[in-house]
């Protein structure tokens, strides 16, 4: 079979590889559709501490497709089920995993990073991932290239449960990426009334007017700070997502936080660049909630695919191209060079 083997830093390309061979509780998916994710990106320009100095690994932990062969004692699961896949795989029995929060789990396996994912034309689910219910079935209206974006989105969800927005709410995005435009979608979704977006790409920006936010905000050309005032009337935003991995950003946000207001760390920061100021009287005086978010659940992802399959959530207007896998370097290539926001890998 084909599949996009990543063999170290910079070092990616599509080869031919042996197709899995399953086992009795194990299942066979053929992939129809995979989008390339931040982190594959990541891995690829400064690798990754689950992959090994030496080791191989076939990335892509954002897909979906269709069962073409089940184990023979696989259950609730036929060969022509059509399916997606949630990521984060937990070890069971943590207290973590107990409480629903496996990819929270200190030993858990993210498919696609830490084992085989899905740049190639099957997938191998492994036993535990199997069992613990990773695999979803789709709609026969759901494409296979909007399902692919329920692992987004469930990181999105997951963000949005965190902070609670609510009808009448200001919310203010920072990051013009594919993640912000899911964010966009389910806060508007949720009721709030004003919808901010700052980035300092015009570029991006440009890319988000189909989105309709309320606001664009390009932070190259104007005060952040005072933008966010001007369109609260004083009060602040009373939800706010740092959908970017700027520690600038996370230092700012408490004071373009509205009183009560909630507030998402959603990008995580570069090696070295972890530690931020705060000006925590804000934070004490004004009530603010801080949460940060990493992953989803099994429910987050769930949820997620519901409101794909729903048509409450556009996932396929966040796709900007598409790549077969043999075009895996050039499909790098477009997601690092940022001129779109999602790209896709299909088979």
């Amino acid at each position: 079979m084909k599949a996009a083997v990543y063999s170290g830093i910079g070092l990616i390309e599509c080869r031919e590889v042996e197709r899995p061979a399953i086992g009795e509780n194990e299942a066979l998916i053929k992939i129809k559709a995979a989008a390339v994710c931040g982190t594959d990106l990541r891995i690829f320009k400064s690798g990754h501490f689950a992959i090994k100095e030496g080791e191989e690994r076939i990335l892509g932990h954002e897909f979906a497709g269709e069962i073409c062969e089940v184990g023979s004692d696989v259950k609730h699961y036929k060969t022509g089920m059509r399916v997606s896949i949630a990521s984060n795989v937990g070890c069971g029995v943590c207290r973590y995993c107990r409480m629903g929060s496996l990819h929270l789990c200190p030993e858990y396996v993210a498919l696609g990073i830490s084992v085989d994912g899905g740049f190639a034309e099957y997938f191998k689910l492994p036993v535990k991932a199997l069992l613990q219910g990773n695999m979803m079935e789709l709609t026969d209206d759901t494409s296979f290239e909007e399902a692919a974006l329920a692992e987004p989105l469930s990181c999105c969800y997951n963000a949005f449960k965190s902070v609670g927005t609510g009808p009448g709410d200001n919310v203010l995005i920072v990051g013009a990426g594919p993640m912000g435009a899911l964010h966009l979608q389910i806060n508007r979704l949720a009721g709030a009334s004003r919808i901010m977006i700052a980035d300092i790409s015009e570029q991006r920006l440009r890319l988000f007017e189909k989105f309709k936010p309320d606001v664009i905000i390009n932070t190259k050309k104007e005060d952040l700070k005072e933008a966010v005032m001007k369109n609260t009337g004083g009060k602040g935003a009373d939800v706010i997502i740092t959908a970017c991995p700027a520690p600038d950003i996370q230092q700012i946000s408490v004071e373009l936080t509205a009183k009560l207001g909630r507030i998402n760390l959603f990008g995580g920061l570069p090696k070295g660049k972890e530690y931020v100021q705060l000006n925590t009287n804000l934070i004490h005086y004004n009530g603010i909630i801080v949460t940060g978010t990493t992953g989803a659940s099994l429910a987050h992802h769930e949820a997620a695919l519901g409101l794909i399959m729903d048509k409450k959530i556009d996932t396929k207007s966040v796709i900007s191209r598409k790549f077969k896998v043999s075009q895996i370097k050039e499909a790098f290539d477009y997601a690092i060079s940022g001129e779109g926001l999602k790209t896709i890998i299909t088979f």
